[in-house]
Protein backbone atom coordinates (compact mmCIF):
# COMPACT_ATOMS: atom_id res chain seq x y z
CA UNK A 1 0.00 0.00 0.00
CA UNK A 2 0.87 4.06 -0.91
CA UNK A 3 0.35 5.24 2.32
CA UNK A 4 1.03 8.82 0.88
CA UNK A 5 -1.78 8.35 -1.49
CA UNK A 6 -4.71 7.81 1.23
CA UNK A 7 -7.05 10.28 2.13
CA UNK A 8 -6.48 10.73 5.80
CA UNK A 9 -9.63 11.86 7.89
CA UNK A 10 -7.01 13.35 10.85
CA UNK A 11 -4.05 15.07 11.19
CA UNK A 12 -3.23 13.16 14.19
CA UNK A 13 -4.95 10.34 16.18
CA UNK A 14 -4.49 9.84 19.83
CA UNK A 15 -5.18 6.62 21.67
CA UNK A 16 -6.22 7.38 25.28
CA UNK A 17 -7.52 10.58 26.82
CA UNK A 18 -5.57 10.30 30.21
CA UNK A 19 -3.47 13.10 31.05
CA UNK A 20 -0.81 12.84 28.18
CA UNK A 21 -3.49 11.89 25.84
CA UNK A 22 -5.20 14.72 26.17
CA UNK A 23 -2.30 17.30 26.24
CA UNK A 24 -1.12 15.64 23.08
CA UNK A 25 -4.51 16.38 21.78
CA UNK A 26 -4.57 20.19 22.68
CA UNK A 27 -0.95 21.06 21.76
CA UNK A 28 -2.34 19.53 18.15
CA UNK A 29 -5.38 21.02 17.79
CA UNK A 30 -3.82 24.55 19.08
CA UNK A 31 -1.78 24.17 16.04
CA UNK A 32 -4.91 23.95 13.79
CA UNK A 33 -4.58 20.27 13.09
CA UNK A 34 -7.62 18.35 12.90
CA UNK A 35 -7.36 15.59 15.77
CA UNK A 36 -9.19 12.81 16.92
CA UNK A 37 -8.82 11.39 20.80
CA UNK A 38 -9.77 7.79 20.97
CA UNK A 39 -10.85 6.12 24.52
CA UNK A 40 -12.08 3.12 25.44
CA UNK A 41 -13.75 4.12 28.62
CA UNK A 42 -17.27 5.67 28.78
CA UNK A 43 -15.43 9.22 30.27
CA UNK A 44 -12.31 11.17 29.51
CA UNK A 45 -9.48 10.72 32.47
CA UNK A 46 -10.82 8.16 33.98
CA UNK A 47 -7.70 7.17 35.74
CA UNK A 48 -6.73 10.95 36.28
CA UNK A 49 -9.76 11.45 38.57
CA UNK A 50 -8.74 8.80 41.25
CA UNK A 51 -4.88 10.00 41.45
CA UNK A 52 -4.05 11.34 44.57
CA UNK A 53 -6.73 9.75 46.38
CA UNK A 54 -9.57 11.98 44.60
CA UNK A 55 -7.10 15.38 45.01
CA UNK A 56 -4.83 14.96 41.56
CA UNK A 57 -1.02 15.64 42.49
CA UNK A 58 -0.72 17.62 38.89
CA UNK A 59 2.89 18.00 39.56
CA UNK A 60 5.01 19.52 41.90
CA UNK A 61 6.68 23.02 42.35
CA UNK A 62 10.00 21.87 42.74
CA UNK A 63 13.66 23.26 41.31
CA UNK A 64 14.27 22.20 38.16
CA UNK A 65 17.53 19.93 39.42
CA UNK A 66 15.14 18.35 41.96
CA UNK A 67 12.96 17.30 39.50
CA UNK A 68 15.16 15.71 37.47
CA UNK A 69 16.37 13.74 41.00
CA UNK A 70 12.79 12.78 41.61
CA UNK A 71 12.72 10.70 38.15
CA UNK A 72 15.14 7.57 38.79
CA UNK A 73 14.54 5.35 35.88
CA UNK A 74 15.48 7.08 33.04
CA UNK A 75 14.84 10.60 33.67
CA UNK A 76 18.15 12.05 31.08
CA UNK A 77 15.59 10.51 28.98
CA UNK A 78 13.41 13.42 29.39
CA UNK A 79 15.54 16.48 29.79
CA UNK A 80 14.75 17.73 26.58
CA UNK A 81 10.67 17.92 27.33
CA UNK A 82 10.66 18.64 30.72
CA UNK A 83 13.01 21.90 29.77
CA UNK A 84 10.48 22.85 26.90
CA UNK A 85 7.34 22.24 29.45
CA UNK A 86 8.64 21.51 32.83
CA UNK A 87 6.43 21.86 36.09
CA UNK A 88 6.42 25.39 35.69
CA UNK A 89 4.89 25.27 32.68
CA UNK A 90 2.40 22.72 33.95
CA UNK A 91 0.99 25.04 36.80
CA UNK A 92 0.68 27.72 34.28
CA UNK A 93 -1.07 26.05 32.30
CA UNK A 94 -3.52 24.93 34.49
CA UNK A 95 -3.81 28.03 36.01
CA UNK A 96 -4.78 29.60 32.53
CA UNK A 97 -7.85 26.72 31.91
CA UNK A 98 -9.64 28.33 35.07
CA UNK A 99 -7.88 24.92 37.62
CA UNK A 100 -6.16 27.35 40.51
CA UNK A 101 -3.73 25.45 42.41
CA UNK A 102 -2.03 25.44 45.61
CA UNK A 103 1.38 24.27 46.99
CA UNK A 104 1.29 21.86 49.87
CA UNK A 105 4.22 20.03 51.71
CA UNK A 106 6.76 18.83 49.71
CA UNK A 107 5.88 21.34 47.15
CA UNK A 108 2.91 19.33 45.79
CA UNK A 109 0.96 20.97 43.91
CA UNK A 110 -2.94 20.22 43.96
CA UNK A 111 -5.95 21.59 42.27
CA UNK A 112 -7.42 24.51 44.87
CA UNK A 113 -10.80 22.57 44.96
CA UNK A 114 -9.38 19.37 45.91
CA UNK A 115 -10.88 17.49 43.39
CA UNK A 116 -9.46 15.68 40.57
CA UNK A 117 -12.38 15.74 38.60
CA UNK A 118 -12.25 19.56 38.29
CA UNK A 119 -8.44 18.91 36.95
CA UNK A 120 -9.98 16.04 34.49
CA UNK A 121 -13.10 18.03 32.94
CA UNK A 122 -11.27 21.32 32.43
CA UNK A 123 -8.47 19.32 30.45
CA UNK A 124 -11.13 17.33 28.55
CA UNK A 125 -13.27 20.89 28.21
CA UNK A 126 -10.09 22.71 27.19
CA UNK A 127 -9.01 19.70 24.67
CA UNK A 128 -12.78 19.85 22.92
CA UNK A 129 -12.27 23.81 22.50
CA UNK A 130 -9.57 23.32 20.43
CA UNK A 131 -10.79 21.66 18.04
CA UNK A 132 -10.12 17.96 19.07
CA UNK A 133 -12.99 15.67 19.27
CA UNK A 134 -13.13 13.10 22.05
CA UNK A 135 -14.22 9.61 20.83
CA UNK A 136 -15.11 7.45 24.10
CA UNK A 137 -16.26 4.07 24.29
CA UNK A 138 -13.73 2.85 21.26
CA UNK A 139 -10.90 0.53 21.81
CA UNK A 140 -8.60 0.48 19.41
CA UNK A 141 -7.43 -2.38 17.86
CA UNK A 142 -4.46 -2.43 15.95
CA UNK A 143 -2.29 0.64 14.44
CA UNK A 144 -1.96 0.50 10.66
CA UNK A 145 1.58 0.80 8.87
CA UNK A 146 3.06 0.40 6.28
CA UNK A 147 7.06 0.47 5.02
CA UNK A 148 7.68 0.98 8.36
CA UNK A 149 5.33 4.33 8.61
CA UNK A 150 2.39 4.86 10.53
CA UNK A 151 -1.09 5.71 8.08
CA UNK A 152 -3.94 5.05 10.48
CA UNK A 153 -5.65 2.93 13.37
CA UNK A 154 -8.75 0.09 13.49
CA UNK A 155 -10.81 0.69 16.70
CA UNK A 156 -14.46 -0.79 17.92
CA UNK A 157 -17.46 1.20 19.15
CA UNK A 158 -20.38 0.58 21.27
CA UNK A 159 -22.18 -1.56 18.01
CA UNK A 160 -18.54 -3.67 18.38
CA UNK A 161 -18.17 -2.67 14.13
CA UNK A 162 -14.58 -2.45 13.44
CA UNK A 163 -14.12 1.23 12.16
CA UNK A 164 -10.77 2.59 10.47
CA UNK A 165 -9.82 6.05 10.54
CA UNK A 166 -6.19 7.55 8.45
CA UNK A 167 -3.83 10.45 9.76
CA UNK A 168 -0.35 10.46 9.31
CA UNK A 169 0.32 10.64 13.04
CA UNK A 170 -0.82 8.35 16.06
CA UNK A 171 0.02 9.35 19.29
CA UNK A 172 -0.04 6.35 22.40
CA UNK A 173 -1.10 7.58 25.00
CA UNK A 174 -2.52 4.43 26.66
CA UNK A 175 -1.16 4.40 30.58
CA UNK A 176 0.71 1.02 31.63
CA UNK A 177 -0.51 -1.88 33.64
CA UNK A 178 -1.46 -0.53 36.86
CA UNK A 179 -5.36 0.32 37.73
CA UNK A 180 -7.01 -2.25 35.00
CA UNK A 181 -9.75 -0.82 35.90
CA UNK A 182 -9.57 2.61 34.65
CA UNK A 183 -8.78 0.70 31.41
CA UNK A 184 -5.06 0.65 31.42
CA UNK A 185 -4.21 -2.99 30.32
CA UNK A 186 -1.40 -3.11 28.58
CA UNK A 187 -2.45 -2.35 24.96
CA UNK A 188 0.17 -0.08 24.35
CA UNK A 189 2.75 -2.47 24.88
CA UNK A 190 0.95 -4.46 22.25
CA UNK A 191 1.08 -1.72 20.09
CA UNK A 192 4.97 -0.71 20.51
CA UNK A 193 6.12 -4.46 20.17
CA UNK A 194 3.46 -4.83 16.84
CA UNK A 195 5.80 -2.03 15.46
CA UNK A 196 8.91 -3.90 16.12
CA UNK A 197 9.71 -1.57 19.65
CA UNK A 198 11.19 -3.14 22.73
CA UNK A 199 9.02 -3.04 25.65
CA UNK A 200 11.05 -3.33 28.93
CA UNK A 201 10.45 -5.89 31.83
CA UNK A 202 7.22 -5.02 33.71
CA UNK A 203 7.09 -4.08 37.46
CA UNK A 204 5.00 -2.41 39.97
CA UNK A 205 6.33 1.19 41.05
CA UNK A 206 5.29 3.18 43.82
CA UNK A 207 3.11 -0.11 45.64
CA UNK A 208 2.45 -1.78 49.11
CA UNK A 209 5.24 -3.81 50.26
CA UNK A 210 4.73 -8.00 51.26
CA UNK A 211 5.97 -8.86 54.63
CA UNK A 212 5.75 -12.27 55.17
CA UNK A 213 6.35 -11.31 59.13
CA UNK A 214 4.11 -13.05 61.49
CA UNK A 215 2.80 -10.27 63.41
CA UNK A 216 1.72 -8.52 60.46
CA UNK A 217 -2.16 -9.68 60.47
CA UNK A 218 -2.51 -8.62 64.42
CA UNK A 219 -1.89 -5.12 63.85
CA UNK A 220 -3.71 -4.51 60.25
CA UNK A 221 -5.01 -1.51 59.55
CA UNK A 222 -2.83 0.06 61.97
CA UNK A 223 -1.43 3.92 60.55
CA UNK A 224 1.26 5.22 62.00
CA UNK A 225 2.00 9.19 61.44
CA UNK A 226 5.19 11.36 61.48
CA UNK A 227 7.67 7.83 61.68
CA UNK A 228 10.53 8.20 59.99
CA UNK A 229 11.17 4.73 57.71
CA UNK A 230 14.64 3.60 55.84
CA UNK A 231 14.68 0.87 53.28
CA UNK A 232 17.33 -1.01 53.61
CA UNK A 233 18.89 -3.60 50.48
CA UNK A 234 21.03 -6.12 51.01
CA UNK A 235 22.61 -4.38 54.25
CA UNK A 236 22.80 -1.12 52.34
CA UNK A 237 20.17 2.03 53.18
CA UNK A 238 18.66 3.03 49.75
CA UNK A 239 16.07 5.27 51.04
CA UNK A 240 15.11 7.10 54.11
CA UNK A 241 11.73 8.97 54.30
CA UNK A 242 9.54 10.73 56.73
CA UNK A 243 5.38 10.96 57.19
CA UNK A 244 3.05 7.96 57.46
CA UNK A 245 2.70 4.70 56.66
CA UNK A 246 0.19 2.25 57.02
CA UNK A 247 -0.07 -1.87 57.94
CA UNK A 248 -1.95 -3.94 55.90
CA UNK A 249 -3.59 -7.23 55.73
CA UNK A 250 -0.48 -8.97 54.15
CA UNK A 251 2.53 -5.97 54.47
CA UNK A 252 3.01 -1.88 54.68
CA UNK A 253 1.79 0.89 52.63
CA UNK A 254 1.23 4.29 52.82
CA UNK A 255 3.23 7.88 51.27
CA UNK A 256 6.28 6.99 52.63
CA UNK A 257 6.10 3.01 51.28
CA UNK A 258 4.95 3.92 48.21
CA UNK A 259 8.10 6.13 47.61
CA UNK A 260 10.29 3.51 49.11
CA UNK A 261 8.93 0.83 47.04
CA UNK A 262 10.84 2.19 43.80
CA UNK A 263 13.94 0.87 45.53
CA UNK A 264 12.50 -2.22 45.85
CA UNK A 265 14.43 -4.50 43.68
CA UNK A 266 13.28 -8.64 43.53
CA UNK A 267 15.42 -11.15 45.12
CA UNK A 268 17.42 -8.44 47.49
CA UNK A 269 16.82 -9.21 51.36
CA UNK A 270 14.74 -6.40 52.13
CA UNK A 271 13.60 -4.76 55.02
CA UNK A 272 12.64 -1.10 56.44
CA UNK A 273 13.17 -0.15 59.48
CA UNK A 274 10.58 2.09 61.35
CA UNK A 275 11.62 4.82 64.09
CA UNK A 276 8.36 5.39 65.99
CA UNK A 277 9.88 8.10 68.23
CA UNK A 278 12.27 10.42 65.28
CA UNK A 279 11.82 13.84 67.21
CA UNK A 280 13.78 11.54 70.33
CA UNK A 281 17.29 9.84 70.41
CA UNK A 282 17.41 6.53 72.23
CA UNK A 283 18.70 7.76 75.47
CA UNK A 284 15.94 10.54 75.43
CA UNK A 285 13.59 7.66 74.83
CA UNK A 286 15.23 5.78 77.34
CA UNK A 287 14.90 8.52 80.37
CA UNK A 288 10.98 9.08 79.04
CA UNK A 289 10.57 5.45 79.24
CA UNK A 290 12.03 5.58 82.81
CA UNK A 291 9.99 8.97 83.45
CA UNK A 292 6.96 6.73 82.69
CA UNK A 293 7.22 3.31 84.54
CA UNK A 294 7.78 5.35 87.59
CA UNK A 295 4.69 7.08 87.62
CA UNK A 296 2.58 3.59 87.77
CA UNK A 297 5.41 1.26 88.87
CA UNK A 298 2.55 -1.21 90.19
CA UNK A 299 1.39 -2.03 86.54
CA UNK A 300 2.63 -5.07 84.78
CA UNK A 301 4.40 -4.35 81.55
CA UNK A 302 1.76 -4.67 78.89
CA UNK A 303 -0.22 -2.38 80.33
CA UNK A 304 2.53 0.36 80.47
CA UNK A 305 2.82 1.44 77.30
CA UNK A 306 -0.20 3.65 76.48
CA UNK A 307 1.71 6.87 76.07
CA UNK A 308 4.07 5.46 73.94
CA UNK A 309 2.34 3.07 71.56
CA UNK A 310 -0.86 3.34 69.43
CA UNK A 311 -2.99 0.15 71.84
CA UNK A 312 -3.52 -1.66 68.34
CA UNK A 313 0.56 -2.26 68.47
CA UNK A 314 1.37 -3.03 72.01
CA UNK A 315 0.45 -6.40 72.23
CA UNK A 316 2.82 -6.92 69.17
CA UNK A 317 5.70 -4.59 70.69
CA UNK A 318 5.84 -6.31 73.86
CA UNK A 319 6.12 -10.01 72.03
CA UNK A 320 9.25 -8.17 70.40
CA UNK A 321 10.85 -6.98 73.37
CA UNK A 322 11.04 -10.69 74.63
CA UNK A 323 10.00 -9.41 78.26
CA UNK A 324 7.89 -11.14 80.04
CA UNK A 325 4.24 -9.17 79.33
CA UNK A 326 3.13 -9.51 83.27
CA UNK A 327 6.69 -8.70 84.80
CA UNK A 328 6.14 -5.05 86.99
CA UNK A 329 7.71 -2.51 85.75
CA UNK A 330 9.29 -1.76 88.79
CA UNK A 331 10.97 -5.02 87.99
CA UNK A 332 12.54 -4.06 84.53
CA UNK A 333 15.75 -3.66 84.42
CA UNK A 334 17.97 -0.63 82.80
CA UNK A 335 18.85 -3.27 79.98
CA UNK A 336 15.23 -4.12 79.83
CA UNK A 337 13.95 0.13 79.16
CA UNK A 338 17.39 0.24 76.48
CA UNK A 339 15.78 -2.51 74.99
CA UNK A 340 12.53 -1.01 74.55
CA UNK A 341 14.16 2.14 73.60
CA UNK A 342 16.28 0.49 70.86
CA UNK A 343 12.78 -1.32 69.43
CA UNK A 344 11.06 2.38 69.22
CA UNK A 345 14.02 3.60 67.03
CA UNK A 346 13.86 0.47 65.03
CA UNK A 347 11.13 -1.23 64.67
CA UNK A 348 12.04 -3.57 61.68
CA UNK A 349 9.71 -5.00 58.50
CA UNK A 350 10.85 -7.78 56.50
CA UNK A 351 10.26 -7.03 53.05
CA UNK A 352 9.32 -10.15 50.66
CA UNK A 353 7.98 -8.83 47.85
CA UNK A 354 6.02 -6.10 45.77
CA UNK A 355 2.36 -6.12 45.55
CA UNK A 356 0.92 -6.49 42.41
CA UNK A 357 1.70 -4.03 39.25
CA UNK A 358 -2.51 -4.03 39.12
CA UNK A 359 -2.32 -2.20 42.41
CA UNK A 360 0.58 -0.12 42.07
CA UNK A 361 0.18 3.69 41.02
CA UNK A 362 2.70 3.40 38.42
CA UNK A 363 3.62 1.16 36.77
CA UNK A 364 7.89 0.54 35.66
CA UNK A 365 9.53 -0.87 32.09
CA UNK A 366 7.58 0.11 28.90
CA UNK A 367 8.46 0.93 26.11
CA UNK A 368 12.53 1.50 25.79
CA UNK A 369 13.80 4.79 25.90
CA UNK A 370 16.85 4.22 23.30
CA UNK A 371 13.97 3.79 20.32
CA UNK A 372 11.90 6.91 21.16
CA UNK A 373 13.70 10.29 20.18
CA UNK A 374 13.54 12.15 23.33
CA UNK A 375 13.03 15.54 21.76
CA UNK A 376 9.40 14.50 20.34
CA UNK A 377 8.22 11.01 21.24
CA UNK A 378 8.56 10.04 17.83
CA UNK A 379 9.59 6.55 17.36
CA UNK A 380 12.92 5.17 16.21
CA UNK A 381 11.50 2.51 14.54
CA UNK A 382 8.14 3.73 12.62
CA UNK A 383 7.39 7.02 11.36
CA UNK A 384 4.53 9.45 12.47
CA UNK A 385 4.19 6.81 15.58
CA UNK A 386 4.70 8.53 18.95
CA UNK A 387 4.63 7.61 22.77
CA UNK A 388 3.45 9.72 25.89
CA UNK A 389 3.00 9.23 29.69
CA UNK A 390 3.28 6.03 31.32
CA UNK A 391 3.50 3.67 27.89
CA UNK A 392 7.34 4.45 27.97
CA UNK A 393 10.02 3.21 30.54
CA UNK A 394 10.15 6.31 32.84
CA UNK A 395 8.65 6.59 36.04
CA UNK A 396 9.40 8.94 39.02
CA UNK A 397 8.30 9.09 42.99
CA UNK A 398 5.40 10.11 44.29
CA UNK A 399 5.06 13.98 44.80
CA UNK A 400 3.30 15.02 41.37
CA UNK A 401 6.67 13.79 39.53
CA UNK A 402 4.83 11.49 37.40
CA UNK A 403 2.20 13.71 36.37
CA UNK A 404 4.90 15.66 35.37
CA UNK A 405 6.02 12.55 33.07
CA UNK A 406 2.64 12.61 31.20
CA UNK A 407 2.06 15.83 30.86
CA UNK A 408 5.59 17.07 29.93
CA UNK A 409 5.89 13.68 27.44
CA UNK A 410 2.31 14.84 25.82
CA UNK A 411 3.20 18.19 25.31
CA UNK A 412 6.30 16.95 23.20
CA UNK A 413 4.35 14.36 21.35
CA UNK A 414 1.53 16.37 20.56
CA UNK A 415 3.69 19.41 19.36
CA UNK A 416 5.74 17.65 17.43
CA UNK A 417 3.29 15.58 15.50
CA UNK A 418 1.43 18.87 14.64
CA UNK A 419 4.33 19.34 12.77
CA UNK A 420 3.74 16.39 10.47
Amino acid sequence: MKYDHIKYDYDCIVIGAGPAGLMAACCAAEAGRRVLVLDKNNIAGRKLRITGKGRCNITNACEFDRLMENIPDNGKFLFSSLKRFSNRDIIDFFENIGVRTVVERGGRVFPASQKASDVAEALAAYTEGCGARILLSSKVTEILTDEDTVYGVSYTGGSRDVHTVYAPSVIVATGGLSYPGTGSTGDGYRFAQNAGHTVTPLRASLAALISKDEFIPDIEGLSLKNVSVVLYSEGREVYRDFGECLFTRNGISGPVILSASAYYRPGAHTYISVDLKPALDVNMLYERIKRDFSGYDRKIFANSLDRLLPRKMIPVFVKRTCIDPHKQVNQITREERMKIAALLKDFTVGIDDIDDVRNAVVTAGGVCVKEIDPRTMESLKCRGLYFAGEVIDVDGYTGGFNLTIAFSTGHAAGTAAALK
